[in-house]
């Protein structure tokens, strides 16, 4: 069976034609190469007059001059793109012309051009929204394409069915990087051809369905009738006769409306079979004489072959042996003058083909050899020269030992110093930490000390009354009692809360730097702070929102410690937002908003809220210890301080902060780029 599909827009011309002098589309292509001005449009010219020449005329001698013209200038201008495409074009023309050898040998020179990414600089058009990659890739697929196809033209299913579908699965894959659904379906309907004489007819049916939605998708009117002509073809061979011989009618209404002569021949000859099968001679022999009226014209001598053959069957079942003989020996005839010539382009392809694998197989054992040599090659230097090292390292010792001993000494003083001066640098540190702390844990204490007394006072009280039998008594003091305990309670924690926030922010960080998503971390921490605070006052509610930059770069840092600083912020902004609620301002929306931004050199992070905003006498002491706007008891003043040395020491970046008051503050850190990834 021959099959002749569409890979490239030249294919889709009409195949019938008016006579060379009355063709206006011929006449306008020498108008068009009388008119060029450059040898890229000349080339251009050539290429089209020669693909026209031979699918329009079979004029097998212009078509050739015409294409050769084309393929010098591209060789010349070195435009390989061009001349990979001028190739594809020589190596189909010789397939349909059965020169397999000659048709696999340009193929075979177009795929070598186009794998050399190379070539991606000599494209001259794109389409829209094509990059030069997709283009090459697009090539590529194409290429494989048609070597799978010549595959299938030999005829010889058994054999060449394993060479097809890898091919096919190589320019499916190539299809998909160029993100081009047309060559995809192109692809898929091929493969669901070889599936189909393979006899493995439900992968056939299901790839030829995937194909043809994508036609039907991309209206490729083309594309869907020769789908359903094979699809056609496949049914038949599943026995369901009906729907084969509706889906080939589909398919022939399509290819009549796409002038595509040579499929509606093919499509003739399908239902022709499938009526002859449903001994519907009339219907059969109609068939068989419409696709036999094509195939003269087209002058393709197998196609001819199986119309002759088809009659000889019709007019067998109608009982009219004349006229079965006479079409019988017309087909034998030309079987006889078909064969020889058919057995040595087979012969021809087989030995090219196994000729290439040879070749190919050979590169790579050569390219395996070459690196085994390389590698030997370098661990003999990479010997010699350890050995002149150990050398010159031997020859050296004695000088080196008395260097050591001098570098040891060194070593030593100078690790001596960096302790004093990290030591030197936490007793500062600690100094500037002393009143503050003082300060902070004084109010908690004194509660403590106060209501510990008073307490103790409650409880001599308690054993008088005790003793009078005055248990009324008893129960109000001791429900006194309880209450100055929960205090005590209360501010023993806050006195260890105070105490721990003093040891986080003083310890060093030992956390290891890890890529995190930044914009992760700040979407989990702010629906966190959110909810938490939520949790202690369900009549809290602000609008927040997460403007995350969808560029931004997974950036290396300790996740554990930018997580307690993003959380760090947003507390505070809600807690802002939270009082400037309480405090009953009309028409008050509570807003948070967090956002992230790629800066090219680096990433910002921005805390932003519409409280009351930090008045601008102590905006610059907001990051010290131990200060804080909240009241007293409601913060320990460590969480910006801590916030800032993680950010500024650990990360090497800034964090600063803008306020204006009565609208709001906003926090940015910047990170630079020399840890984004």
């Amino acid at each position: 069976m021959k099959i002749f599909f569409n890979l490239i827009p030249f294919f889709l011309l009409p195949l019938f034609s008016v006579g060379q002098q009355g063709d206006p589309y011929l006449r306008d292509l020498h108008k068009s190469l009388s008119d060029a001005t450059s040898d890229t449009s000349r080339m251009d010219v050539f290429s089209n007059l020669g693909t026209y020449y031979y699918f329009s005329f079979d004029d097998r001698d212009s078509s050739n001059l015409y294409l050769e013209k084309a393929l010098s200038i591209a060789v010349r201008l070195n435009l390989k793109f061009d001349e990979a495409n001028i190739l594809i074009k020589k190596g189909v023309i010789l397939m349909q012309q059965e020169n397999f050898s000659k048709s696999l040998e340009f193929y075979l020179k177009a795929l070598h051009l186009a794998k050399d990414p190379a070539i991606e600089k000599t494209i001259r058009h794109l389409s829209q929204d094509q990059t030069p990659m997709h283009a090459r890739m697009l090539l590529l697929s194409q290429t494989y394409d048609l070597i799978g196809l010549l595959n299938a033209y030999t005829g010889n299913w058994t054999v060449n069915t394993k060479n097809q579908l890898k091919n096919y699965r190589e320019a499916e894959r190539y299809a998909k990087a160029a993100g081009d659904r047309g060559q995809l379906a192109y692809v898929n309907f091929h493969m669901g051809i070889a599936y189909m004489n393979e006899g493995k007819l439900d992968s056939a049916v299901m790839l030829m369905k995937l194909a043809l939605s994508t036609f039907s998708d991309l209206n490729d009117q083309s594309g869907s009738g020769r789908t359903m002509k094979f699809l056609g073809d496949t049914y038949e061979k599943m026995g369901n006769f009906d729907l084969a011989a509706s889906t080939l009618l589909k398919s022939i209404a399509y290819l009549k409306e796409t002038n595509d002569h040579l499929h509606l021949g093919l499509g003739y000859i399908s239902l022709s079979r499938v009526y002859t099968d449903q001994k519907k001679s009339d219907s059969a022999l109609y068939f068989a004489k419409e696709s036999l009226k094509i195939f003269e014209k087209l002058k393709y001598p197998a196609w001819k072959r199986d119309a002759y053959n088809l009659l000889t069957s019709c007019y067998d079942q109608l009982g009219r042996s004349d006229s079965a003989i006479m079409y019988l020996k017309l087909a034998k005839s030309l079987t006889d003058s078909l064969s020889i010539e058919d057995r040595k382009n087979l012969l021809a392809f087989q030995d090219v083909f196994v000729e290439e694998q040879v070749k190919s197989e050979k590169l790579e054992k050569e390219k395996i050899q070459t690196k085994n040599r390389i590698r030997t090659y370098s661990m003999i230097a990479g010997l010699v020269i350890l050995s002149l090292i150990g050398l010159i390292l031997y020859r050296n010792n004695k000088k080196e030992r008395k260097a050591k001993i001098v570098l040891e000494k060194t070593f030593n003083k100078l690790k001596s110093t960096q302790s004093q001066l990290i030591q030197s640098e936490k007793m500062a540190s600690l100094g500037e930490l002393t009143a503050g702390i003082a300060h902070e844990i004084q109010n908690p204490l004194n509660f403590v000390n106060n209501f510990s007394e008073v307490n103790k006072e409650l409880l001599t009280e308690m054993d008088e009354a005790i003793k009078k039998g005055d248990f009324d008594e008893v129960r109000s003091l001791a429900k006194d009692i309880i209450d100055n305990q929960e205090k005590i309670n209360h501010h023993g924690k806050r006195a260890d809360s105070i105490v721990k926030s003093m040891l986080q922010h003083s310890r060093t960080s030992s956390g290891k730097k890890e890529l995190t998503d930044i914009n992760a971390l700040c979407d989990e921490y702010l629906r966190l702070a959110y909810h938490g605070l939520r949790a202690k006052d369900k009549s809290f509610n602000a609008k927040f929102e997460l403007q995350a930059d969808p560029d931004l770069p997974r950036i290396n840092v300790v996740p554990q410690d930018i997580g307690r600083v993003i959380l760090n912020l947003i507390n505070n902004a809600f807690y802002a937002v939270s009082e400037r609620q309480k405090s009953g301002v009309l028409k008050f929306e509570p807003t948070v908003v967090v956002s992230t931004r790629n800066m090219g050199h680096g990433i910002q992070i921005r805390v932003r809220d519409n409280g009351y905003g930090i008045p601008e006498a102590i905006t610059d002491k907001i990051f010290q210890p131990f200060f804080t706007t909240k009241p007293t008891g409601q913060g320990t003043g460590l969480g910006l301080s801590m916030s800032y040395e993680i950010i500024t020491r650990t990360h090497m970046g800034e964090l600063k902060v803008e306020s204006k008051e009565g609208e709001g503050t906003e926090f940015i850190i910047n990170l630079p780029d020399t840890i984004s990834i």
